[in-house]
Order: structure tokens, then sequence, then C-alpha cells
């Protein structure tokens, strides 16, 4: 449970990074995904540098360099953080000492600026050293244009956290959802970070409309994709969210919907991972009676 509750901190040490293995597999071209430790990472390698979008845990800062030192002897120029979580923003600090520029939404700043307690972990995660900050932050969207590539970064309020940002790449077809797509797995939704299942519905919905059957889709977590991978994600969640949100009007207490088994043929393709099933209806339900106004 400690590597789980490093979801929402930077706190991890040193020794969970044992036996890591770091995998770097072609998206595109000059564009590539970094399985690791932590939240999936885009690389984007060309002759302005390198832009990664994410950077997992601190400790494994020189594993990220190591890895991208294979595809490209440029140095890591800027990185885009899909939403402050210490599996996706630990490297901020390391990389950013380097001479990186961070760049993220304007929540991320303020959520890496502030201690934390998440009540599903019940977990507490102090601020994030200064060095570790985003120096540029937006509000809706942001373009960069780098290594021959726009890159549109795009808010996706009140998802998986209240900072999410989804990166789309214009000419190579590819999207970095964040943590707004688990895929194979249950996700993580910080309804103490802004968090709402709603919204995470909200943010593939929006992606869906703008991707065809050739996109390549990069999840937070698990491996690579496309749409029909990530609309098979939206509709696994919308299906819950129906259901746990049905018990509450009815006014069933959370052990009874756990107990009703709303994810039971969800249960052999999602809930393998991190969160077991139970503890998932457990997260929906306390997600959903958090955020009632916005979820009825």
């Amino acid at each position: 449970m400690a590597l789980v509750a490093a979801l929402v901190s930077a706190s991890v040490t040193a020794q969970d990074q044992v036996d890591v293995r770091m995998d770097l597999a072609p998206v595109a071209e000059g564009i590539y995904v970094l399985y690791g430790q932590g939240g999936n990472i885009g690389v984007s390698v060309g002759e302005d540098g390198v832009l990664l979008i994410d950077d997992q845990f601190a400790y494994m800062a020189q594993k990220i360099r190591t890895a991208v030192a294979t595809v490209s002897e440029r140095p890591i120029r800027m990185v885009l953080n899909t939403h402050w979580h210490g599996d996706h923003s630990g490297g901020n600090e390391a990389l950013a000492r380097d001479g990186a520029m961070i760049i993220a939404h304007d929540n991320v700043r303020a959520r890496m600026n502030s201690r934390h307690f998440s009540t599903f972990f019940q977990s507490t995660s102090e601020p994030s050293p200064r060095a570790a900050l985003p120096v540029v932050t937006f509000d809706r969207e942001v373009t960069v244009h780098l290594n021959g590539q726009t890159m549109h970064l795009e808010h996706a309020p009140t998802a998986h956290t209240d900072g999410d940002a989804i990166v789309y790449f214009e000419e190579a077809n590819v999207v970095h959802m964040g943590d707004n797509f688990f895929n194979g797995l249950y996700p993580f939704i910080d309804a103490d970070s802004g968090g709402s299942i709603v919204g995470m519905v909200a943010a593939i919905d929006s992606a869906l409309g703008r991707i065809d059957g050739e996109t390549r889709v990069i999840p937070g977590h698990g491996q690579l994709s496309d749409k029909q991978g990530l609309r098979t994600f939206r509709d696994m969640l919308d299906t819950v969210a129906g259901r746990v949100r049905a018990a509450i009007k009815a006014g069933r207490s959370v052990e009874e919907v756990v107990a009703s088994k709303p994810t039971a043929e969800f249960d052999a393709s999602w809930g393998q991972g991190f969160i077991a099933p139970d503890d998932w209806v457990a997260l929906v339900y306390g997600v959903m009676t958090r955020n009632l106004s916005d979820d009825s």
C-alpha cells in the first residue's frame, strides 16, 4: 500500500527502485512511451532537444536520463506535467536543475505548493521543493512547438484531478491522456484534488471527439492503446458510475453497494491492478457522494 499511496505523494524512498525496468517503445516518428515505475512518460525527440510528458518518481530521474539517452544525445528541454501526483511529477526537481522547463496547469503548481491529505489512501504529502514547481502555467490551454510537432495541452477540469492536461500531438496523431486513462486497471480518482468520475468521463468524451481510429493513445498507466481501447475504458467508467449513482439515490450505504458487486462483469479485465474491485467501488461511492451536486 505504501507504493500505491505514492500516487499522491513524492515520498517513496530510493529502495523502491530496485529492479525497476525501463522500457522505451516507439509510438510514432520521434515519439516514444517510456514505461518504468509510476505514470507513463511521453518522449518527443528531435533537433530541438527532448520533451517529456511527466517524469515519474524523484528517484527515477537518473534511470529516465539513461533511457532517453538511448534515442537522443540532446538535452531534456521541457517537461509537461499532466497533473500533480508524485508518480508523474516527482522527477521535476532533478530535471529542472538540469535545465528543463516545467509546464503544467495552474492548479498543478498550487497543489504541489501545498500540503495534501488523501482520504482514500489515508496519507499526507508535503509541499514539493521550490525547484520542482512548474515555471510556466496555463489556465485553459497552451501550445508547444518543438521537434516539428505541434503539441496542444488542454485542461480537463474536475477529471482525475482539477489540474489535468491532455496532450495532443497534431502532426503525429498521438494523444497522452495522463491519468484520465488507466488501461487494463481500475483508476484512482482524486476527489481530494477536485477529481470526479463524471468529469473523467467528460474528458474522455472530449478526446474521443478529437481522435480517430489511427490515433495512438498513451494512457497514464498501462500499455499503449487506441481509440477503441479508450472508448472501452470510458464505457466501463460510465456504467459503474450509473450503478453507484442509482444506489446512492436509493439510500444504500457504501457497504451495501460494495456487497452488491456492481463491477462484477468488469473485474476480470480491470480488477487485477493496484486497486482491488471492492476498494474501487468504495472509491467511486466516496467520490460520487462527495461531488453529489456535480454527479447527480
